[in-house]
C-alpha cells in the first residue's frame, strides 16, 4: 500500500476503498500491537485535545503546527462523534501513526 499516496487522498478529503481500509487496519494492527502501552516521548511534543471528527481544524492544526513527521503531536482522544467528517479524520489520524509510528 502506497501510505503517502493514501495520506495525500486523505487530505484531500477522498475516502480510501473498502480494501484499502482493510489494508490499513491490518497495518495499524501491527504498529499498535507493538508498541507499549506507554511510550517514552522525545520533546517538543504537540499535546492535542479532542478532534470529534472536525476534519478541517485537523488540517488547520497541521497546517499551522507542522506536518508529520517534522512536528510531533499527541492526540489525547474523542477522534470522532460529533464532526461531519469523523471517519476521514479517523482514516488520516491513523494512516499517519503507520506512516510515522
Amino acid at each position: 500500500m502506497d501510505m503517502d499516496g493514501l495520506i495525500e487522498r486523505l487530505r484531500e478529503g477522498h475516502l480510501p476503498s473498502e480494501d484499502e481500509v482493510r489494508e490499513l487496519y491490518t497495518k495499524a494492527k501491527d504498529v499498535l500491537g507493538n508498541e507499549p502501552n506507554v511510550v517514552k516521548l522525545q520533546a517538543p511534543v504537540t499535546i492535542c485535545g479532542d478532534i470529534h471528527g472536525q476534519f478541517f481544524d485537523l488540517l488547520e492544526l497541521f497546517r499551522v503546527g507542522g506536518d508529520c513527521p517534522y512536528t510531533n503531536y499527541v492526540f489525547l482522544g474523542d477522534f470522532v462523534d460529533r464532526g461531519y467528517h469523523s471517519v476521514e479524520t479517523w482514516l488520516l489520524l491513523l494512516a499517519l501513526k503507520v506512516r510515522y509510528p
